[in-house]
Formats: structure tokens, C-alpha cells, sequence
């Protein structure tokens, strides 16, 4: 049957599916607008089943908060076009809405929340018809405290939410917390809230990294003292291509390659202990300074730290807890 331009528009308007897909589903449909709509929603779930396996790296992030409660929605799909698409990001900012509408707090119960007496699933399987792009939730959290902010980077990829502990935070206090765990990713927000894998592995790896440095003073120590330039020999690559080069003979590079293996073999065996364990330590505190925000330096006034001007602004002002997606690599 014939379709009318008319119903094309209406029925793009209703659904904003492409204009042939339109004129598809109105003659498949012999006019009716309503099974029309219905046919362009199953193409949606066709199409949504075929690119099950795609990777949908790409899509929106947004977050928002209101009084004691914040979210972080990410809607992702395949292409940076799409998530760039209105469309896409209206859908994004009304499952966004509606998440703290209603204090959704877990993806499923995001996926499953009713939106127009529809799943927000049943939404992303719209959208998925209209782009012919895998679509899907990404990533969902949450917090809830006294006070809430959040902060949306250019260009929606990049999204913060924090708590604090007290009421009546200052709009621009927060958002200035808000912006530095965007950009400083800190991994908690105080030292005792570090994951204690985390403070185990950081501090293993000073460890590991203090032996190293001791044993390689005292084999340029030992290099120097015998007439050899530690900066010749530092690797076997080296040592070939300085000998190459001329600037080092076969038997220089013989005796080099016996001092480096006696001088690291007996460090190696004889380190203080207590002087690897406090530089080690002294390691570790500067990774807590470096990546727990209460303790990180202030991006904004480089003489106070996030702690320090909580406590400026309000007195016992903490924060009590953040979330950061980033669909971007850091």
C-alpha cells in the first residue's frame, strides 16, 4: 500500500527512526501507526540480538544529584557519532532523571525502573532501532549523604559524584570537589579507606623498588672506583654497542660484568632491613598524599590540601564519599 509523507513524519516523530524505516514499518503495518510503532521496536530488539557481541565503548556519561542523593548514569554505545547524537543524550539525562527520582540504587533495578509505563530497557532497545548501534547500560552508581554534588566534564565522558558529612555545603565548595576527583582520580578518599590489597601491593612495590635502588649505588659505586662509566654498562645492549663503538674494550666489559654480579650479589644480601622498610614506608605516605583526596594537594590553591579547605570553608566539613566514571582511558 501507499503511505503518505504525512505518516512518515509522525510516525518519525513517534519513534525517531529513520524515514525509510518509517516507510518500512507503515506498509508492513498497512498504515496502522501503532503496529508501525511496534515493528520498528522489534527491528530495535533484531538488531540489538545480531550485535550482541559488539563492544560498545563509546557513549554517554552524565550525573546529577539532588539533596542527599547523587548518580552517575553511562549509556554506551559503538560509535562516537551516536553518543554525540541528541537523541542519545536526551535518553541518557532521562534515565539520569528518573534514577534520582526515584533512588534507584543498582543497574538491574535501573534497567527495570519504568519509564512512560515502559523498562528503561525497553527504551534502549528504541534507541538501538533507531542508530543500528549496540546500546547499552554501562555503568550505574550512586551515594547518599547529608549533601551531595556532581560534575559533568566536556563532552560527556567523564562524570563525579561526592558526599559530605555535613548539610548546607557551599554549591561552589562542592564543585571544586567535585572537579578535582575528575581530575586527580583519586582511589579513596582518606588513607583508612584504601583497599587493604591496595596499601599491600603499593607497599611491596617500594620495597622492591628501595632494594633496587641500594643494590644499583653500591654496583656504580663499586663501577666508579674500578675506572669503569657505570653509563657503558648498564645494560648488555649497552655494553655491545659501546664495545662497537670503541668506547669500551672486551676486557673492560669482562670486568665490568664481574663487579656488577658480586656488587649486586652481596648487597642484595646484606640490606638493612629497617632502612628499606622506612623508605618503603615513606614510599607509601606518598602515595596516600598523592591519591587519597582528603589528603591530595588543593588543583586550585596548591597551599592547602582537599582536607584543609573543607575545613576552611566549613568547620568538620569531610567528604564522605565519591564515585568517578570515565569512559575515557586515564
Amino acid at each position: 500500500m501507499a503511505v503518505t509523507l504525512a505518516e512518515i513524519t509522525k510516525l518519525r516523530g513517534l519513534t525517531g527512526a529513520g524515514m525509510m524505516d518509517c516507510k518500512k514499518a507503515l506498509i508492513e503495518s498497512n498504515g496502522d501507526m501503532d503496529a508501525a510503532v511496534e515493528v520498528l521496536r522489534k527491528k530495535g530488539q533484531a538488531i540489538a540480538a545480531k550485535r550482541e557481541d559488539r563492544e560498545a565503548a563509546e557513549g554517554c556519561v552524565l550525573a546529577k544529584n539532588e539533596g542527599d542523593f547523587a548518580a552517575i548514569v553511562a549509556l554506551c554505545c559503538e560509535t562516537d557519532f551516536v553518543a554525540k547524537n541528541a537523541s542519545f543524550v536526551a535518553l541518557t539525562q532521562t534515565i539520569l532523571d528518573a534514577a534520582i527520582a526515584n533512588r534507584v540504587k543498582s543497574l538491574d533495578e535501573l534497567k527495570e525502573m519504568s519509564l512512560d509505563g515502559r523498562s528503561v530497557a525497553d527504551h534502549i532497545t528504541d534507541e538501538t532501532a533507531k542508530t543500528g548501534e549496540k546500546i547499552e547500560l554501562g555503568r550505574y552508581e550512586y551515594l547518599e549523604a547529608p549533601s551531595t554534588t556532581s560534575y559533568n566534564h566536556l563532552g560527556n565522558h567523564l562524570s563525579t559524584i561526592a558526599g559530605f558529612n555535613l548539610e548546607g555545603v557551599d554549591y561552589q565548595v562542592g564543585r571544586d570537589v567535585a572537579m578535582q576527583i575528575a581530575s586527580m582520580n583519586p582511589v579513596a578518599v582518606d588513607r583508612d579507606s584504601v583497599a587493604e590489597d591496595i596499601k599491600t601491593s603499593e607497599y611491596n612495590v617500594a620495597v622492591e623498588k628501595t632494594k633496587e635502588e641500594q643494590v644499583k649505588k653500591a654496583v656504580e659505586a663499586a663501577l666508579k672506583k674500578a675506572g669503569i662509566n657505570p653509563n657503558l654498562v648498564d645494560s648488555e645492549d649497552h655494553i655491545s654497542s659501546n664495545i662497537a663503538k670503541g668506547w669500551l674494550t672486551e676486557d673492560e666489559a669482562a670486568k665490568a660484568r664481574v663487579i656488577i654480579a658480586e656488587t649486586a650479589a652481596a648487597k642484595a644480601a646484606n640490606l638493612p632491613e629497617q632502612m628499606i622498610q622506612n623508605i618503603a614506608n615513606g614510599r607509601l605516605n606518598k602515595f596516600f598524599k598523592e591519591s587519597c583526596l582528603m589528603e591530595q594537594e588543593f588543583v586550585k590553591d596548591g597551599n592547602l590540601t582537599i582536607a584543609q579547605y573543607l575545613e576552611q570553608s566549613q568547620k568538620g566539613l569531610v567528604v564522605a564519599s565519591f564515585k568517578r566514571v570515565n569512559l575515557n582511558q586515564d
